[in-house]
């Protein structure tokens, strides 16, 4: 497996990483979504909803649709990492 640079994705802040898997497919190329990251960046956007003492509505909807596609794409990412745990379960278990 080859790991390109990390970028982020500049609608959602969220950190993504290109990743070749030449084992499978040599021109297979992915994004992956950095859970640490998109869980900080959770993180601190409830931290922001939690400081308000006075709430700005646009900036809270924006932090809104920014935290909705973080949980979407940390969806996504869970399920493939646990596609992927199954196909390393079905290896080992192969006599």
């Amino acid at each position: 497996m080859k790991v390109k640079k990390t970028q982020t994705n500049p609608h959602t802040n969220i950190g993504i990483v290109g990743v070749t898997n030449s084992a499978k497919h040599n021109a297979n190329v992915s994004v992956r979504v950095n859970l640490n990251e998109t869980l900080k960046k959770l993180s601190q956007i409830v931290s922001w909803f939690e400081l308000q003492t006075e709430l700005d509505v646009e900036k809270g909807l924006e932090n809104v649709k920014e935290g909705a596609a973080l949980i979407k794409a940390s969806r996504e990412r869970l399920s493939e990492i646990e596609n992927e745990f199954k196909e390393i379960k079905k290896e080992i278990q192969k006599p």
